[in-house]
């Protein structure tokens, strides 16, 4: 495979930002000019890192390259910083994440490199935050998506969480609830992923196939996890896997096992 890490300025981050993007190598048997002029457009996974990692975590502690060559499959990984995937306005200069994705990395992706912007042809994972960052996207541009893989994280139900005074609500109310505006206009955002789920089933939104799981010594996220799909069963969401792996944790392990699994799943 070839790969790029790409840094450029960012309009919606407001700084130099890196990516990097798996492409697909030329066959022995093509030739250069052959390949290179072809003007074929290939599928993309969009890979999202998790809390305190970047671009380059899915490259250095996965085999996602072995796996995109095998498939012939671009893989695009943005920097994320800790942002929850999620825009912060008053962080800097500005750090609108969740805008920057849909609204500037994809039309890069799309006009510099043989990408195809086909909804069928585009599919998104993330592990941990990650996680949480593909249940944003995923649910809340479910047109831009034919499947999505939820690693080791579960949708966020901001109500339940506000009600039970979970310890996450606490630091939430510290941080990312003033940029929204206050606690009402962040329980209604587009971050509330099971409000943001509710909504686009009861409008009969095609959804993408749902890809989620945990190593099963994951305890926090294996113990929603029931709750999670039991959600989708009541949303009448059903083209859903479950990969859990018995002994594995929060840890890499599962992760490159998921991805595998996930990108089977989603018939790449």
């Amino acid at each position: 495979m070839a790969l790029v890490t790409l840094n450029f300025e960012s309009q919606y981050l407001m700084n130099n930002h890196n990516v990097g993007v798996i492409l697909p190598d030329r066959p022995h048997d093509v030739s250069a000019k052959e390949f290179y002029e072809s003007g074929k457009k290939y599928k993309v996974l969009w890979l999202l890192h998790g809390t305190f990692g970047d671009y380059s975590d899915w490259i250095r502690k996965s085999m996602i390259e072995l796996y995109a060559s095998e498939k012939n499959l671009i893989v695009v990984m943005p920097s994320a910083m800790n942002s929850n995937y999620a825009n912060w306005p008053s962080f800097g200069t500005g750090f609108d994440m969740f805008d920057y994705l849909t609204e500037e990395l994809m039309p890069l992706i799309y006009n510099w490199f043989p990408a195809s912007d086909k909804r069928k042809d585009n599919f998104i994972a993330g592990l941990s935050m990650g996680g949480r960052g593909t249940c944003v996207y995923a649910f809340n541009h479910p047109e831009k998506f034919a499947g999505a893989a939820i690693l080791s994280a579960n949708p966020s139900d901001f109500n339940k969480m506000r009600d039970s005074g979970a310890p996450m609500w606490e630091r939430m109310k510290k941080s990312a609830i003033n940029f929204e505006g206050g606690e009402e206009e962040f329980v209604n955002s587009y971050q509330n992923t099971v409000k943001v789920l509710r909504e686009q089933a009861a409008k009969g939104v095609k959804l993408p196939k749902l890809f989620i799981g945990a190593g099963e010594e994951d305890k926090r996220i294996m113990d929603d996890l029931p709750e999670t799909l039991a959600l989708f069963k009541e949303l009448g969401i059903k083209n859903v896997k479950v990969y859990t792996v018995p002994g594995l944790a929060h840890e890499w392990r599962y992760w490159d096992l998921a991805i595998q699994e996930a990108l089977d799943f989603f018939g790449l």
